[in-house]
């Protein structure tokens, strides 16, 4: 008897799953042990059989993995918008006759289709050879000095910026921008930077993704040198 203790306390809990697991047919000629087999409802704490359980847990799973195509649908659905509303800004931007209706193209489309809360978009020039324009322009060294930050790379920076900086890329809306996407425009050289921004402040965040924006500002980085010179 003392043998037999001391055997079923070398036995753990993971040798007997071990076990189960490389003999899957173990139960098939045991049914009476089956029946007698008794686990606790996770719920309601009641003893049910071992395929009751079974099939709880392979319900569960089911729905669990019904969650989880669902949301690669809704995922999927949402991206085929996206992209539909990039490819109608796209054609827009080519279509634009001249740097005034490029940016009224490219802020209307952001407000109104993408429903950002502010759209902006700067253009590095010298203002007096642009007076012409109703778009903004300022010298590139003057905005190299106002956010030099946000124009170090190529790259769209995304989250809770500085006042200054708000100010700088939005203007008078400036100290409505909580949060912001921005993203340089350069192809060759310095030609602007445009921005997207929101009320909230956790809206943008350092992790999204800037697909589409970098999409949209390569292109526009084509388009904006036939008219700056």
């Amino acid at each position: 008897m003392e043998l037999l203790k001391n055997r079923e306390s070398d036995i753990s809990e993971e040798d007997v799953a071990q076990y189960l697991k490389s003999h899957s047919g173990f139960f098939l000629k045991r049914d009476d042990l089956l029946l007698e087999l008794r686990l606790a409802h996770p719920v309601s704490g009641e003893a049910v059989s071992l395929l009751e359980r079974q099939v709880s847990l392979l319900r569960e799973r089911n729905m669990d993995v019904r969650g989880r195509l669902n949301n690669l649908l809704d995922h999927a659905q949402g991206n085929d918008q996206l992209f539909d509303k990039t490819k109608a800004l796209v054609l827009a931007l080519i279509e634009a006759g001249g740097l005034d209706a490029v940016v009224n193209t490219f802020n209307r489309s952001l407000l109104s289709d993408f429903a950002v809360d502010f759209a902006s978009m700067t253009l590095f020039a010298k203002p007096e050879q642009h007076r012409q324009l109703n778009s903004r322009v300022v010298d590139v060294d003057e905005a190299y000095s106002k956010i030099p930050g946000l124009l170090r790379s190529d790259k769209a920076t995304c989250g809770v910026l500085r006042p200054e900086e708000f100010n700088f890329l939005f203007s008078e809306q400036g100290p409505q921008v909580k949060s912001a996407a921005v993203l340089p425009l350069v192809h060759g050289r310095a030609l602007g930077v445009i921005a997207i921004g929101s009320s909230a402040a956790d809206y943008f965040s350092a992790d999204m993704s800037t697909l589409f924006l970098n999409y949209i500002g390569d292109v526009i980085s084509r388009i904006v040198p036939r008219y700056l010179g």
